[in-house]
């Protein structure tokens, strides 16, 4: 695991060196590399098999409670929510990751790119997800909604 200082710095210097643009694409080709890794070596294969062919509304409370559990993996000291439905609503508040940052735009694309990429293969290939909210906007909590 890494040091919650140390990813913050990390996404800090990413965008200062790049730009938002720039670093917006980096982040989520890191999320996505994230997700592949969760699916490869975290998630057992039978559980992925399992939500494969349940139907979406079921397999995302599964998955929802399995990220809950684990929350603290991505979310460091910040406090990490999921509620179920049409959307599903994943909130983070106290991000490590947007701490001092300030930004007119949210900034958590690793964040979405992961919540996305996870989705999309056991869930519904559809999953799309958009953050609505961001602490680095200003924003009490930083808002994922999941629609498929």
């Amino acid at each position: 695991m890494v040091d919650e200082a140390e990813a913050r710095r990390l996404h800090v210097q990413l965008r200062s060196a790049l730009g938002d643009r720039l670093a917006a694409e980096v982040s989520r080709e890191a999320g996505i590399a994230t997700a592949e890794y969760l699916l490869a070596h975290r998630i057992p294969k039978p559980v992925q098999a399992v939500l494969k062919v349940l139907p979406a509304s079921l397999a995302s409370r599964v998955l929802l409670t399995a990220i809950s559990r684990h929350a603290w993996t991505f979310a460091g000291s910040g406090r990490f929510e999921a509620i179920p439905g049409r959307p599903c609503v994943l909130t983070i508040r106290d991000n490590p990751l947007c701490r001092g940052q300030a930004s007119e735009h949210p900034v958590c694309d690793y964040y979405a790119a992961t919540f996305e990429h996870l989705f999309r293969v056991l869930v519904h290939r559809d999953t799309r997800v958009t953050e609505t909210h961001c602490e680095a906007r200003g924003d009490d909590a930083c808002r994922f909604e999941l629609r498929w």
